[in-house]
């Protein structure tokens, strides 16, 4: 699994190299050997692959909704198919365990599945007129070319919902691969050229981490392209948000998150428990809808935190390429970096009083599960995404001062209440300011039918069902003068 990999582009349904010759390494992040050689494409080759998508566009939009099922599904067994693969490159980019790259196939051959059944749901209404024998309708349509950008966290589940549901609705696609793993992402459009999509319906493009600027730009402002949807970090959503702007280019945004879970003073302290160290560890708290504040009521508090700290120093870490030993919960981090970033945020939090309660500083990419209790809004973590395995309890008292702590953050993407009392929990999650809230469930949970997006500082727009084609089709009116009109003159 140590292997270099040599990866190309897919431009026009042919695996293309940078017209340059240039390529750029990704790096294994534990190991420090070169992972991936992939090409570091121009903004020149960005073009060319959106004039290949809009090339392909008339021919697909026309196609019939069966066809279009019939190859997205296809779409879904091609990527089941190379689940070890996926695995194997999620391994050498990102650090990835097993268990993560699994969910990830599965999740997004299901979103395939789910966009092969929502072909035949681009539909539309007609609108009563009040002209006499006007016929009026309102007509989704697709929209054309869709540039997609995936992050590298979840990159299979991420990769494929930026360009499914587009797929699905007509549209033909670009997809931006992530500088930290754009093996994986080009494993995405080796599975949908597989199934037999046309030449130039998927395309696949990289670029070295210092152009990502440029090939955004050429991109978005080619006359072609028609949407955009992007998932990453606020700062980078913002500046896309600006390039779309200025090109009067509508986008989806699904940004950064601080997902707090409220643990209200009647809850199942076992359920929540459980929720909590799936919602906070999983993938090392890599994750946009990572558990990033556990806001717990002082009166269950010691309790809960006395559950939680044994349940999370018991969670096993190692190489998540060593497949010989017990499967690992916590592989390797994404960089050193993120290491550098959680010690940080401990060592404030420690001297501004909090107690760790399990883990501590990491050393190596291995990093094994915190929990800081008694953590303050003083505290940086508090109010920043650790985005790793460091994760704080906020103590409150009451149903009042939970749900004011829940809100107290910038972000607005998924949360999370427990109660056993369902009228008191909704109560409470109808006032978290959050795109997604679940009751007595993790704040990590996501389903391909489903509205999945944020509010505030965590972005605009909605990926998933019904709310997806409306984000990636234009909404026509159309009438059909059905008997003579009279005109004033």
């Amino acid at each position: 699994m140590s292997e270099t990999k040599t990866i190309f582009m897919l431009i026009d349904g042919k695996n293309a190299s940078a017209a340059s010759g240039a390529t750029f390494e990704r790096r294994n992040p534990l190991t420090e050997t070169v992972a991936t050689v992939a090409p570091a494409g121009s903004a020149d080759d960005a073009r060319t692959a959106v004039d290949a998508a809009a090339a392909a566009f008339p021919a697909w939009a026309a196609l019939g909704p069966g066809a279009r099922r019939a190859l997205l599904i296809k779409a879904s067994n091609e990527l089941t198919a190379r689940a070890d693969v996926f695995h194997r490159a999620m391994a050498r980019e990102t650090g990835a365990s097993a268990s993560w790259a699994g969910f990830n196939v599965h999740l997004a051959a299901n979103m395939l599945l789910e966009a092969a059944a929502l072909t035949t749901q681009v539909s539309g209404e007609t609108i009563p007129s009040d002209v006499p024998g006007s016929l009026a309708l309102a007509q989704r349509v697709p929209a054309g070319v869709v540039l997609g950008i995936a992050p590298w966290n979840a990159p299979v589940i991420l990769g494929v919902r930026s360009i499914a549901l587009p797929l699905a609705c007509g549209n033909t696609v670009v997809l931006k691969g992530s500088e930290l793993c754009p093996a994986t992402h080009g494993l995405i459009g080796e599975a949908l050229q597989a199934a037999g999509l046309p030449a130039g319906v998927v395309n696949f493009v990289t670029n070295a981490p210092a152009d990502a600027a440029a090939i955004v730009e050429a991109i978005i402002a080619h006359p072609a392209l028609r949407r955009v949807n992007f998932t990453g970090s606020t700062k980078v959503g913002r500046i896309i948000a600006q390039v779309c702007a200025r090109h009067l280019k509508p986008a989806v945004l699904e940004l950064g998150g601080k997902a707090p879970l409220v643990v209200l003073a009647d809850a199942d302290i076992d359920a929540a428990v459980d929720a909590t160290v799936f919602g906070a560890f999983s993938n090392s708290g890599q994750i946009c809808m990572s558990t990033e504040r556990i806001v717990v009521d002082e009166c269950i508090a010691d309790d809960f935190v006395q559950r939680l700290a044994a349940r999370a120093a018991a969670l096993p870490a190692g190489d998540p390429r060593d497949l010989a030993g017990a499967p690992a919960v916590l592989g390797s981090v994404v960089d050193r970096a993120t290491v550098e970033r959680c010690n940080a945020l401990i060592d404030d939090a420690v001297a501004k009083g909090a107690r760790v309660v399990c883990g501590g500083k990491a050393e190596s990419l291995i990093m094994c599960a915190t929990v800081l209790d008694h953590v303050t809004p003083q505290m940086r973590i508090y109010r920043e995404e650790s985005f790793g395995p460091v994760k704080p309890v906020v103590r409150v008292r009451g149903d009042e001062a939970a749900i004011a702590c829940a809100n107290d953050n910038a972000y607005g993407l998924s949360a999370a209440v427990f109660s056993r009392d369902i009228a008191r929990a909704w109560k409470a999650a109808q006032r978290i300011e959050s795109g997604i809230c679940h009751i007595n469930g993790s704040t990590v949970h996501d389903e391909a039918q489903m509205p999945f997006g944020g509010v505030k500082d965590s972005g605009y727009g909605r990926f998933g069902g019904k709310a997806g084609i409306d984000a990636f089709t234009e909404l026509r009116w159309i009438t059909v003068q059905m008997a003579p009109r009279h005109y004033p003159f």
